[in-house]
């Protein structure tokens, strides 16, 4: 009976191999709901450009582009985590293993928090409260993201300013390509003294009266 127990008994490697599991499963189901936000995000600075507002619409980038990052970052700390459990002994690797769960744990937390679509709309609010968030978010961003990230969001906002650039231009009415009739002055001239005597012409003609 004791064996059986023994037998069965879960071990810390294996409450691990859990809880990776569970993590990697919970990761998948937060990037589908975080989908809704990412393309609200991307909507949301193409409107502001549209407005001129440039800098708030590269603020939607940035905060789109982190939270991208957060989930391709995690979803390979933890299949590295799983990997690294199937291949090394347990017993050599466990602390490492379980302070990636625990940040793993973290990074999830924070991800679905994240998930807030009205926390999005205030990217573009004028008032006070809201003008507040987006500076907060936008000095945590600075320290968040990487030169290459940024890099890449700019590039992002230079494309969609094309994109927008573009649209102006297909909207607005054809020129024609045909040169418009001038006419010149000396013509117009000429024009005015041809009536004027033909008027000269007409009054000689008339009969004198008697």
């Amino acid at each position: 009976m004791g064996a059986s127990q023994s037998k069965h008994r879960i071990t810390v490697q294996d409450k691990a191999i859990l809880d990776m599991k569970v993590q990697r499963d919970k990761l998948k189901q937060y990037q589908k709901r975080v989908q809704v936000v990412l393309d609200r995000e991307d909507a949301l600075a193409r409107e502001l450009l549209k407005k001129g507002d440039k800098r708030r619409a590269l603020l939607a980038l940035r905060r789109r582009k982190y939270q991208e990052q957060m989930i391709a970052t995690t979803d390979s700390q933890l299949l590295n985590l799983q990997q690294l459990v199937e291949t090394i002994e347990f017993s050599l690797v466990q602390k490492d293993v379980l302070f990636g769960l625990e940040q793993g744990n973290q990074v999830l937390t924070k991800l679905n928090q994240e998930m807030r679509i009205e926390d999005v709309e205030r990217l573009a609010d004028d008032t006070a409260e809201a003008i507040a968030y987006q500076n907060k978010i936008s000095e945590l961003l600075k320290t968040q993201m990487s030169a290459e990230d940024e890099e890449a969001v700019l590039m992002e906002l230079d494309e969609l300013e094309r994109q927008e650039s573009d649209r102006l231009q297909i909207n607005m009415p054809q020129v024609p390509d045909h040169p418009l009739p001038v006419q010149h002055p000396v013509e117009a001239g000429a024009q005015q003294d041809g009536e004027e005597k033909e008027d000269e012409l007409s009054l000689n003609k008339q009969p004198m009266l008697a």
